[in-house]
Parts: C-alpha cells; sequence; structure tokens
C-alpha cells in the first residue's frame, strides 16, 4: 500500500456507469415469477429477458414481429387453457 493516495480526479457516486438497464426492487406475485421461471427454462432463456419482452409486448413497443413458431405456441397453450 502507498502511504498516500492522489484523490483529486477523484468523483462521488457510483463505481458503476448506468447502462441500458436499471435495478429496481418490485414485488411480483409467486405464481407469475414461477410461470416465467418455468416457461423460461422450457426456452432455455432467463425469466427477465422473458419478463422484458412481456412488458414490452404490453407497451406496443415489441423488437420483433411473432414469428410462425411462438403463434403456435402461444395459441396451444390457449387452447389446452380452455380446455
Amino acid at each position: 500500500m502507498k502511504k498516500e493516495y492522489d484523490f483529486s480526479k477523484g468523483r462521488r457516486g457510483a463505481v458503476l456507469r448506468p447502462g441500458k438497464k436499471t435495478r429496481i426492487t418490485i414485488f411480483i406475485d409467486n405464481d407469475v415469477l414461477e410461470e416465467f421461471r418455468d416457461r423460461a427454462d422450457d426456452l432455455g432463456r432467463g425469466y427477465q429477458t422473458l419478463m422484458n419482452e412481456a412488458l414490452r409486448l404490453y407497451l406496443g413497443k415489441a423488437r420483433k414481429a411473432v414469428d410462425a413458431r411462438t403463434l403456435r405456441r402461444i395459441l396451444r397453450e390457449e387452447l389446452d387453457r380452455t380446455g
């Protein structure tokens, strides 16, 4: 260790610069979270990524159109729910 350090160019604030994501704390119902985790496991993706996509779709800001494979999956899920 040095005897003295030069902090003349130091700045207060977060060590990491903000990026495209923001860390927040929210409460999600357990059943909703488990459903996202289960679906993410089935797809081999992260559940937070699926949550972001669902929110974008809800907001009408989806980055890409739903492809045929996804549409088939959604229809199958909805038909299974209705019996």
